[in-house]
């Protein structure tokens, strides 16, 4: 038997009447199982799992396969839990002003920011891109992600570069997710010959 899609929705159930003390234990134990279906699929997802399975979800936060599915009953709900969680983690990097002094050497900086960002959310990323077709909340993220990308490269640039459409477009595309994938992963370089690559390409569009 193929295992089941998060998606999936188990025969609904009838719960018995409870009391008060019942009633919050149970609100407890129903939190502590979703934030431990959430860091399951968190990583699994680092674990290079584009896909977890409903049962590969149960058996790493070790809860049943049932409390998977009333938890959550579409692929979205969870995405958007791993979302919280990760876009958590990655606040401090993000918000953090930029120190530099010249936009030039904000480029770099941003350079930096961006290749640390992006190997924190690489995996995340990967699973969300081949779920995005069927996903709107996932296509949403993704182009909230877009957006604010290009709004922070046109805020660092000079008026005469931001405006420069080729220019811009070609700064955008170099500092974008997809272009770090490529490198990273289809080209085979470190994390650190990336971000030299990136910087030694932003240098020479900038002038």
């Amino acid at each position: 038997m193929a295992p089941r899609a998060i998606s999936a929705t188990p025969p609904a159930e009838a719960a018995p009447a409870a009391g008060p003390a019942e009633t919050d234990g149970r609100r407890r134990r129903s939190q502590d199982s979703r934030a431990r279906i959430v860091q399951a699929m968190l990583e699994l997802v680092h674990g290079g799992e584009v896909a977890p399975s409903a049962e590969q979800v149960a058996a790493r936060a070790d809860v049943g396969l049932r409390t998977v599915f009333r938890h959550f009953r579409d692929v979205d709900s969870l995405y958007r839990e791993m979302a919280g969680v990760i876009e958590g983690e990655l606040h401090a990097i993000i918000d953090e002003p930029l120190k530099a002094a010249d936009w030039r050497a904000q480029v770099l900086e941003l350079v930096h920011r961006r290749a640390a960002v992006y190997e924190k959310i690489a995996p995340f990323k990967r699973a969300s891109d081949v779920h995005r077709h069927r996903s709107p909340f996932l296509e949403a993220d993704h182009a909230r992600l877009v957006d604010t990308s290009r709004e922070i490269l046109k805020r660092v640039l000079p008026r005469e570069i931001a405006q420069d459409r080729a220019r811009f477009e070609a700064l955008d595309l170099l500092l974008s997710f997809e272009a770090w994938n490529r490198l990273r992963r289809d080209q085979g370089l470190s994390a650190r010959r990336a971000a030299e690559v990136v910087a030694i390409m932003a240098a020479r569009i900038t002038g």
